[in-house]
């Protein structure tokens, strides 16, 4: 599926952004795993969280929906999952696979999980070596590395993991396993990676605690069913924040974001380059921070992205690294590396599509540099299966000269199902 890119003028109007993914995933796995009836609202609808509702029913959770935004778990307990019948399919999804290894690691059976082509060669031993040290048995190639992977859970044992990365996937595996170990499990970071694991564990009943960056569960709590209501994703609403921001005159309001301290870092550096922030109606909603952001676009200018910030915009530097292609300067981007194993290389598939465009950029071993400022002109793009490399091309394009296509744009849905017509409806010619 291609996606045809035309330049526009500027971008204004209101708009809501889609659930969160990484709170979307969260609510159907804790929901599962809790005793009594879990609703959820604005879900994500999108191919990665649906990949997570077919693995939990096909280990016997009843679900209804996802219909419209809205489902209802109707949880089993810790020990109420089901051997699946089949191999469970997580699709595209590393966080369904890896998050779902920490639960399978605490359960009395066996199963097999595998996904498609682009999962099948990303990273898991990130994963199933910590969990192999809590006592679960993992079979799967390059060294328990790759899918398929065969687990052989059982009763595990607790541990202090000391993560050589912030990964909130790798943090919440080992969360997860520890619900079914004697004792305390704890996990600690170099930098603190997202938290929403944590935030909804505690909401949903768990012992848990921070220190530093240190977390803390206590094994084998009852979890109990809840309401939430999932605030838009803020790495969604990123591709529409970028956008405004480089086609001055622009101004764009995104209701119910998530404000999550650990993922915010797209606002202080957009703020850096010089685009119009406005925070308004902050509040609570399910245990996390939600605001209205209002976007102003300008001249950019370009700033430097690494350290402790990474982990809080590690999903929106694809599209940073757009923004800073239309920033007047040299920007710089480090301590990134991690992003070399996402749904693509996104250092390289980053650096290679926007040389398409006439950008002068150079790729890192652990981020990128980009010279800023030139016009763009309009290309023909890959996505690599990667959707965050075809919404990030495909905001390179609003502001190039001439039509930019997007090949493989079909992966857009697995984070932002009705992107192209979010762009319509902002799209001012």
């Amino acid at each position: 599926m291609k996606l045809t890119i035309n330049p526009v003028k500027k971008l204004r109007g209101t708009l809501s952004v889609p659930g969160d993914k990484s709170i979307s995933h969260r609510a159907v796995m804790l929901g599962a795993l809790a005793r009594g009836i879990t609703e959820v609202d604005h879900f994500l609808m999108g191919e990665d969280c649906l990949a997570t509702v077919a693995c939990f029913k096909a280990m016997g959770v009843p679900i209804e929906g996802p219909v419209a935004g809205r489902l209802r778990v109707h949880g089993v307990g810790l020990q109420g999952l089901r051997e699946p019948a089949d191999v469970l399919d997580a699709g595209n999804s590393g966080t369904t696979t890896r998050l779902l290894m920490g639960i399978l690691a605490g359960q009395p059976f066996c199963s097999v999980i595998t996904g498609d082509q682009s999962l099948r060669g990303r990273p898991m031993a990130r994963v199933t070596g910590p969990l192999a040290e809590m006592g679960a048995v993992f079979l799967g190639r390059d060294h328990n590395n790759l899918l398929p992977m065969a687990v052989r859970g059982g009763r595990l044992k607790p541990i202090h993991y000391q993560s050589p990365v912030a990964s909130a996937q790798i943090k919440s595996a080992i969360l997860l396993a520890g619900l079914y170990a004697e004792g305390e499990t704890s996990v600690t970071e170099p930098t603190r990676s997202r938290d929403h694991t944590e935030r909804m564990l505690q909401a949903f009943g768990a012992d848990i605690r921070v220190s530093g960056n240190t977390v803390t569960l206590k094994g084998f709590p009852e979890l109990k069913g809840l309401k939430i209501t999932v605030p838009g994703d803020i790495s969604s609403a990123a591709f529409l924040m970028v956008a405004a921001a480089i086609l001055p005159g622009s101004e764009v309001t995104l209701q119910g974001v998530g404000m999550n301290p650990t993922r915010d870092g797209l606002l202080d550096v957009l703020k850096q380059m010089g685009a119009g922030v406005e925070i308004i109606n902050e509040r609570q909603q399910g245990g996390e921070p939600v605001a209205d952001i209002k976007i102003s676009g300008g001249k950019l200018q370009s700033t430097k992205i690494a350290g402790p910030l990474i982990p809080r915009l590690i999903d929106e530097i694809p599209v940073l690294a757009v923004a800073a292609a239309y920033a007047e300067g040299t920007t710089e981007i480090r301590d990134a590396a991690e992003l070399k194993v996402k749904e693509s290389n996104r250092i390289a598939t980053v650096a290679r599509e926007l040389k398409k465009f006439g950008v002068d950029i150079e790729e890192l071993p652990d981020g990128l540099v980009i010279r800023g400022g030139k016009s763009l002109t309009g290309t023909t793009c890959q996505s690599y299966g990667d959707h965050r490399i075809a919404m990030a091309m495909a905001v390179a394009g609003l502001g190039a000269k001439g039509q930019t296509v997007i090949e493989g744009a079909q992966c857009i849905p697995v984070s932002f199902p009705g992107f192209n017509d979010a762009l319509k409806l902002l799209s001012v010619e």
